[in-house]
């Protein structure tokens, strides 16, 4: 997956997360410690958001550290933004 669009699923996932966490009242750094750890949602309508929640979380955890990696890459050779920025505008 290239640079761009890396970075467009990542903002396609915050949206998704924006809305659970709206939902929810809470932020999705909160949610995912405590459901991966075992917490089960109290209502049984939400078992599905948040198992979706979870998987979008962990998806954009996913692409967050890849665009890093490939970032890093790229920065090793070449220093300059305005090159980064070139790159990922292809």
């Amino acid at each position: 997956m290239n640079l761009r669009n890396l970075l467009l699923d990542i903002h396609s996932l915050e949206e998704d997360l924006l809305t659970f966490e709206r939902k929810f009242g809470i932020r999705s750094e909160t949610f995912y410690p405590a459901y991966f750890s075992g917490e089960e949602p109290d209502h049984d309508e939400w078992v599905l958001d948040f198992s979706e929640w979870a998987g979008v979380y962990q998806t954009w955890l996913t692409r967050q550290a890849e665009y890093r990696n490939e970032i890093q890459r790229r920065q090793r050779q070449s220093t300059r933004l305005t090159e980064l920025i070139q790159v990922a505008t292809v």
